[in-house]
């Protein structure tokens, strides 16, 4: 353990958990199936998504849903193929009242699906292509036209030509296309993040798991993180042990050390931590879909007088706005105990967006509820039971350049709140500590 820290005790490495008598914690079991323990049931958690989805759809104005967002479409049709291709636009799913979904996907991927995913039904997998974000050109080989014209012909043959299409993202050519084509278009985006705001227990117990690998993670951070150590070298371990534990996709992983520290500049580079360093990263990966973005911050061989009180404060702000979480409350009043931009250095809430606030997390990084100054004091939500986010606090150190970031992973429980992330944030870890 890092300087200071010695054997656990109540309160010291993880915050208390008023659980009720007969509760468990939530669970984070092993990957595998298994005959002798409840773990991911994904037939219900598939069902779970897509009566979220058509609920969503039939509370809507919307005759049907054409969704391009990866997570969307995940979340219906129970598919994923390779990350590379996730911003690409190619792929489209089309959710009708009433019906299952359709899916034009890439290439042989359409096989793919009709061989291992027969939970819709062979006839709604189809080869579609739009051109790869204008790189073939919409108006040349007609991909957009006789794709929307497919849509057409499969809305009138269910008498829904006439009613709105909501469209979650879109492409501007294929927005043109569909109006040209006379279907009128409305926003499906509004209405998927509601649908997927509320988790089940499959979908908590895959953010727990996403989670518990980053603690391992985080625990070979920490035994690596001495100086002489670059950033991208602790990166490059963070990759290479999460996709041994089984990641499908590591989507970023922050690195910042040093003098890098203060302003926050959200990436990573080749320089070498040195001893006096602070340091913190982010990490963002997933597990069958459910994403984390996890902090944590260190010392390197000591901590300074001036940073130990930046992580304190951090700390105290981050343990205020976990208090305030309980369903029932509204976002503002979690809002509200975060400190003001104008607390921390920054002129306004605009220019210090994203140092002090909470995103939800599932199959996408940024769900709802975003919690912030900027947003929740004018436009406040109600906490439910259900919903998971990434509460994040950061701090400047007094030195100029230093600084401390926290994050931890909630879900909103019936009884407060259960934190997923686990690795020891109440004091700064020092890693590689000095010894007189």
């Amino acid at each position: 353990m890092g300087a200071g820290h010695g054997h656990p005790r109540s309160g010291r490495f993880e915050r208390p958990v008023s659980r009720p008598p007969g509760v468990r914690p939530l669970g984070a079991p092993g990957q595998n199936a298994v005959d002798y323990e409840h773990r991911v049931d994904f037939e219900r958690l598939r069902a779970y998504r897509l009566d979220r989805a058509k609920a969503a759809l039939e509370a809507s104005e919307c005759g049907a849903f054409l969704l391009f967002d990866f997570y969307n479409i995940r979340y219906t049709t129970q598919t994923w193929i390779g990350g590379a291709l996730g911003d690409k636009m190619i792929r489209y799913a089309l959710l009708m009242r009433g019906r299952d979904p359709i899916l034009w996907d890439f290439g042989s991927a359409v096989r793919h699906h009709k061989l291992y995913s027969d939970w819709v039904p062979d006839e709604n997998y189809r080869a579609g292509f739009l051109g790869f974000r204008g790189a073939v050109d919409p108006d040349g080989a007609g991909l957009m036209r006789d794709a929307v014209a497919e849509i057409v012909s499969l809305l009138r043959a269910e008498g829904l030509a006439d009613a709105p299409v909501g469209v979650d993202i879109i492409e501007p050519p294929f927005l043109f296309e569909m109006q040209r084509q006379g279907l009128r278009v409305a926003d499906a985006q509004q209405a998927m993040l509601d649908a997927r705001v509320i988790k089940n227990t499959d979908e908590i117990m895959l953010l727990n798991q996403a989670a518990a690998m980053v603690d391992g993670v985080y625990q070979d951070i920490a035994e690596a993180l001495k100086p002489g150590v670059r950033e991208n070298e602790i990166v490059a371990l963070a990759n290479k042990r999460l996709y041994e534990y089984g990641s499908d996709q590591v989507e970023a992983v922050n690195a910042i050390s040093g003098e890098r520290c203060n302003p926050h500049p959200h990436n990573f580079t080749d320089r070498i931590v040195r001893p006096g360093d602070q340091a913190f990263f982010d990490i963002i990966h997933s597990f069958n879909g459910y994403r984390t973005c996890y902090y944590r911050t260190f010392g390197v061989g000591w901590a300074t007088e001036s940073q130990r009180d930046a992580y304190k404060q951090a700390r105290e702000w981050m343990d205020a706005a976990l208090d305030a979480i309980r369903p029932g409350v509204g976002s503002d009043v979690v809002a509200a105990v975060l400190p003001r931009a104008e607390d921390f250095g920054f002129e306004n809430e605009l220019a210090a967006f994203g140092l002090q606030f909470a995103h939800g997390l599932g199959l996408g990084l940024h769900e709802r509820p975003i919690i912030s100054r900027l947003n929740s004091m004018k436009d406040p939500v109600e906490l439910k039971t259900g919903m998971v986010f990434a509460m994040e606090t950061y701090c400047p150190a007094s030195d100029g350049f230093s600084a401390a970031r926290i994050e931890e992973e909630v879900v909103v429980t019936d009884y407060g709140i259960e934190v997923l992330t686990r690795f020891p944030a109440q004091d700064l870890f020092v890693a590689s500590p000095y010894r007189d």
